[in-house]
């Protein structure tokens, strides 16, 4: 780990390449594992539909946000710069150690179990074996991208592709196959509350668009292209999530989608027989490795902008001059995330344990970053901007809104995971004294 003295990110990424990560990060395993739940929740198809349309909503309303700031403020650090530049350096060093302990490492690891499970299914190592392939997957994703940025990115962009034309698959099949007589949909009272923790798993599944921020400072021509990026990943996002919904209902029906467990198996195996489960298998293998690569690949920046901030952790903030990464923060990061699987692996459901450990720091940072809008507008109300979000101040708001309610709901519903999570960030508060004088 050697020290370069003046290494630094360079703008390599273009708008593809910003597009094809955050495609890749957001369509991942959600799709195939949480529209039965969703269905559970709403009364019929016209609201099983609407509510993945506001989800869609509430991502394009963040994604206008998140350019605002990406543009004006292009940084690696991303959401770290944001912070620090709306609220001082403690909140943006305690951000970072809550995206370094719990919220990235957490969600690679959530990400990997699924991976685990799924490869499990192909090619069986018994019982330890969806934690084995999970580990794998860690490590080896990361000794690409430690490799170079060059290797990450290329490898992000065919995973993309992959990912897409694998959604276009199980949707077209779905769309495609012949209607099955089946008796009405029973439908079911409206309830605010149960349409509230629907909407959870939705905003759930439409997760990770945010992460387009930590590219900004690696993004050619970033006072145009940041806005570009973000426009075009998250249609091509809700565009698939719809076509893949509609065939869901296509080929199970309301009622079919209510008694699931695992909604894409099930499509697969009406339409393709026997080997639905495999081809599922297979795709969802997909899915969760281009999900693992471009989350490994932006979550490492902020171990960059950990290091810089804050002396004791000052070898993360090297700039790996030959592989234009932060190497160091790669391997942390990693070795972090093999941790949490090996605890994870210990528990009944190792996927829904890294959810919890998550989801309440994760959105409570957030609504952070959505308000830091409004005091940049108020503290600096002559600065040029390269992007504005229209209709201002409506989107921060309703950014802030839906972070507000996603934090509750991660506290009340998500068990003692989202609890330690919690305890893991308050650990963190010591290092707001140890951050480097600006």
């Amino acid at each position: 780990m050697a020290e370069p003295a003046t290494a630094a990110p360079r703008a390599s990424l273009s708008t593809l390449d910003a597009a094809a990560m955050l495609v890749g990060i957001v369509i991942g395993i959600g799709i195939f594992k949480t529209p039965s739940l969703v269905a559970n929740f709403v009364p019929n198809e016209t609201f099983f539909i609407g509510i993945w349309l506001l989800g869609g909503f509430v991502t394009f309303v963040g994604a206008l946000c998140y350019a605002e700031l990406g543009s004006s403020r292009p940084s690696a650090g991303g959401e770290y710069q944001f912070l620090k530049d709306a609220y001082g350096p403690k909140v943006s060093v305690l951000f970072a150690w809550a995206r370094c302990s719990v919220i990235q490492p957490g969600a690679i690891a959530a990400v990997a179990f699924v991976l685990g499970d799924y490869a499990n299914v192909l090619f069986n190592l018994g019982p330890y074996g969806p934690a084995i392939y999970a580990v794998i997957g860690v490590l080896v994703v990361t000794a690409v991208n430690f490799a170079g940025t060059l290797q990450g990115k290329q490898t992000q962009l065919v995973l993309a592709l992959l990912t897409v034309a694998a959604v276009l698959v199980v949707a077209v099949a779905g769309m495609l196959a012949p209607d099955v007589a089946r008796p009405p949909s029973q439908p079911r009272d409206f309830a605010f509350g149960a349409a509230g923790l629907a909407m959870v798993f939705v905003l759930l599944t439409y997760g990770g668009w945010n992460e387009a921020a930590y590219l900004s400072g690696e993004l050619k021509d970033v006072k145009r292209n940041m806005v570009r990026a973000l426009m075009l990943g998250v249609v091509v996002i809700v565009t698939l999530y719809m076509l893949i919904n509609f065939a869901y209902l296509h080929v199970l029906g309301m009622d079919g989608l209510r008694k699931s467990n695992a909604v894409g198996a099930d499509l697969m195996r009406i339409v393709a027989g026997a080997n639905g489960a495999f081809v599922l298998s297979a795709i969802v293998c997909v899915t969760a490795a281009s999900t693992l690569n471009g989350t490994i690949f932006t979550g490492a920046r902020s171990y960059f902008a950990l290091g810089r901030d804050v002396s004791v952790f000052h070898r993360l903030g090297i700039w790996e001059e030959r592989g234009q990464n932060p190497a160091n923060g790669l391997i942390v990061q990693g070795i972090i995330a093999v941790v949490l699987i090996l605890f994870g692996s210990t528990t009944r459901d190792g996927f829904e344990a890294m959810v919890a450990y998550t989801a309440p720091v994760f959105w409570l940072f957030m609504f952070l970053v959505a308000i830091s809008i409004i005091v940049f507008r108020v503290r600096e109300p002559g600065r040029e901007l390269p992007f504005r979000v229209p209709v201002y101040p409506l989107p921060p708001l309703i950014l802030a809104a839906a972070c507000a309610w996603m934090f509750y709901s991660a506290l009340a519903y998500a068990g003692w995971g989202s609890i330690m999570g919690v305890v893991v960030l308050v650990i963190g508060l010591p290092l707001i004294f140890l951050q480097r004088d600006s």
